[in-house]
């Protein structure tokens, strides 16, 4: 893995080199401070002020070219506009096309521009985690709240610059104009969703998107995957990427992370009722649900693993687990046997391969299209989500063959034991194992969908627009200038070997990441989970009835990340998002409480509405954050950032259920309150310790 700051350079525009931030001599000024603390902690205080002096020198410097590059830029757009009104009269073809080929240019001298400016970004993201790191975590709070927060920051310039859209904006108007047809006086004013027409104004929006962190449904979608880019690609990404790329593959991956969401809600329907009939509690639903999630724990890292070394065996391996666990399951009505039920889920959550399906898509799919393959993997789930309940309410029959009885208990378990047979057949006869790249850095990367320290470049810069005249010069300039050892440290950063040395890699903003993390999945599995016996409760509903409830539930998955996606997300920072979300998921949840009266079915409704899009909506932006504040050791390796954070996700499950099952020894008429109790205490625990760190996710 190249050195960061040698890959900054090599993408540096060598004539504007002096204009760049100095990230070599920052990264030694913290080395020095480092070196410096462990004899004098007094020194501490200002080493803070003077690092802010050089961040303050630094940005003023890549700000005030940006401005005098704008105004360049603005002058040349307005003299050839003096030029695009007469060629439009007179329509000379040959005028016209040398005008938009005038326009083209200045169109890529602004591409370049966009690349200095994000390239400064990462820049000086990194260079304040490692501050954080060596320090505290306390300096990224402390300069953000100062400077981003002022009414005259140039540190939101980098970040949040208006100029550069405005000449995007005349540059865009002016080309579409030239373009054949103008006749209709078309505008992209008045008509938005009117294609640009012209590849460099759609590569100039992409680059504003990347610096912006702008999205479309796709992108935000994507996030939920967690699926692991390069924070800045190299040139050889995508060849090597559809070297390894097909497509059925890709869909069987797919088809996998389907079926078993499918299988994961399936039963939640009729959890209750088949404990019953086994001579259980209603409320020992708990612990079937949660059981799948109880093995899920301990098949992400070992599929985390063996995904190492191959994608075909254990997928095959997988399918063979939820076979055999499905039978079991369905099975069980007839040994009359809750343990054999539960062997049956442990099984099925033995067999989870989205580790796999995840790094399926990291690994094999070219980098053009491994966001589309990572909003498909999040669809896939979330249509898995709502189909499982679906199917539970039109298995309602009863029937018996050779003494194997088939009814609304048994039949999920038998479906899904087909549907993973079926599943097996196309598995064996499509799948085609991917050649593994031998490159180190392929090699090493993770497993379950590790995310970057940013995302800046998430869609990559496939053709590096920055490099230099003289590429070989530069790194040999860079051999003699940097600290051997500091570079060498930065080159190739040891990925984690165990979750203990992962944990130790979590800064204080990561860990209050995880803690949302495990606060939306805890809140939206006991809303799931204990949804048949509250509502058989209160409301005597039927299966058919509670089925349809949680598939309509789980189908606004999709629209509210539409919504956001497209929308809301430009509209607000990703941590005002988070904020207000996590504080309607409260609001939720407060609302789900049965204090006085009698419990309704809109107050039920309602609240699980709230709670659950809130949820999801909080589901987004967080992972999207925690991308950008894991550190690169936690990007690659068997314990990544994503399987720490797939962890939190099922272990909240796990205790979501398991809460479930004790909360109903002390009876049904206490279990939704009782329940809710934690989720409410986790809830404000999370929303409490994102003021504490809401500065740091910048």
């Amino acid at each position: 893995m190249v050195a960061f700051g040698k890959r900054l350079k090599e993408r540096q525009i060598q004539e504007w080199q002096r204009y760049y931030i100095d990230y070599k001599l920052m990264k030694k000024k913290v080395k020095q401070y480092a070196q410096q603390n462990e004899v004098a902690a007094q020194d501490r205080h200002n080493n803070l002020k003077e690092f802010s002096r050089m961040l303050d020198y630094q940005i003023e410097k890549v700000v005030l070219f940006l401005l005098e590059q704008q105004g360049l830029l603005a002058t040349k757009i307005a003299k050839l506009g003096e030029q695009h009104a007469e060629i439009l009269k007179q329509r000379n073809i040959s005028q016209i096309s040398e005008l938009r080929d005038a326009y083209r240019a200045v169109g890529q001298d602004l591409l370049k521009l966009l690349v200095f400016v994000e390239l400064n970004a990462i820049g000086l993201r990194k260079i304040l985690k490692k501050f954080d790191k060596r320090f505290g975590y306390k300096f990224t709070d402390y300069y953000v709240t100062s400077r981003a927060n002022h009414p005259y920051s140039q540190l939101q310039q980098v970040f949040k610059h208006v100029g550069i859209g405005a000449v995007v904006g005349a540059l865009s108007r002016n080309i579409a104009e030239l373009q054949e047809n103008t006749g209709s006086y078309l505008s992209i004013y008045d008509h938005p969703s009117m294609p640009l027409q012209d590849p460099v104004i759609d590569s100039i929006k992409a680059a504003v998107d990347r610096l912006t962190h702008s999205t479309n449904f796709l992108h935000f979608l994507g996030q939920h995957a967690l699926i692991m880019h390069e924070e800045i690609p190299t040139q050889d990404d995508d060849l090597d990427d559809d070297q390894s790329y097909h497509f059925i593959s890709l869909l069987l991956n797919l088809a996998n992370t389907f079926l078993y969401m499918v299988n994961t809600y399936i039963i939640v329907p009729t959890a209750d009722n088949y404990s019953m009939s086994l001579g259980a509690a209603a409320t020992v639903c708990g612990v079937v649900i949660g059981a799948m999630a109880v093995a899920q724990v301990f098949s992400s890292v070992y599929f985390s693993a063996w995904s190492n070394k191959s994608y075909f065996r254990p997928l095959v391996f997988s399918s063979i687990v939820l076979f055999l666990g499905n039978t079991l399951y369905a099975l069980a009505y007839d040994l009359d046997s809750i343990a054999v039920l539960l062997i049956g889920r442990l099984l099925c959550g033995f067999g989870s391969a989205r580790a796999v399906n995840r790094r399926y898509i990291s690994d094999c799919v070219p980098l053009k299209t491994r966001m589309q393959a990572s909003a498909g993997f999040v669809s896939a789930s979330a249509l898995g989500m709502a189909c499982g309940p679906a199917l539970a309410g039109l298995l309602q029959t009863d029937f018996q063959i050779y003494k194997i009885t088939f009814n609304a208990n048994t039949l999920p378990g038998w479906v899904m034991a087909l549907a993973w047979l079926i599943y097996l057949v196309w598995l064996w006869i499509s799948f085609k194992e991917p050649a593994r790249k031998t490159d180190n850095n392929h090699v090493e990367q993770g497993t379950d969908a590790g995310p970057v320290e940013n995302d800046a470049l998430e869609k990559g810069l496939v053709q590096p627009l920055l490099l230099s005249s003289d590429t070989k010069q530069h790194d040999e300039d860079d051999s003699q200038d940097c600290d051997a050892s500091e570079e060498a440290s930065e080159a190739s950063p040891k990925a984690a070997t165990s979750m203990g040395s992962a944990y130790k890699l979590l800064t204080p903003s990561i860990k209050v990441q995880l803690l949302i993390y495990f606060m939306l999945k805890y809140a939206m599995e006991i809303l799931l989970s204990e949804s048949s016996v509250i509502t058989s409760y209160y409301f005597s509903w039927s299966t058919s009835s509670v089925a349809i409830f949680l598939a309509c539930l789980g189908l606004t998955v999709l629209p509210i990340n539409i919504i956001v996606g497209s929308y809301i997300s430009n509209l607000f920072e990703d941590r005002q998002i988070l904020l207000a979300s996590e504080i309607m998921v409260c609001f939720g949840i407060l609302l789900s409480f049965h204090v006085i009266g009698a419990y309704s079915v809109p107050q039920y409704v309602c609240s699980a509405l709230i709670t659950f899009v809130s949820a999801e909506v909080l589901e987004g932006v967080n992972l999207s954050l925690l991308s950008r504040v894991m550190s690169s050791r936690l990007a690659r390796g068997t314990y990544n950032g994503g399987l720490l954070s797939t962890e939190a996700g099922t272990l909240a499950r796990v205790v979501a259920d398991g809460t479930i099952t004790l909360a109903g020894y002390l009876g049904q008429s206490r279990l939704l309150n009782v329940t809710l109790l934690p989720s409410l205490f986790i809830c404000i625990t999370s929303i409490i310790a994102t003021f504490c760190t809401y500065n740091t996710l910048y």
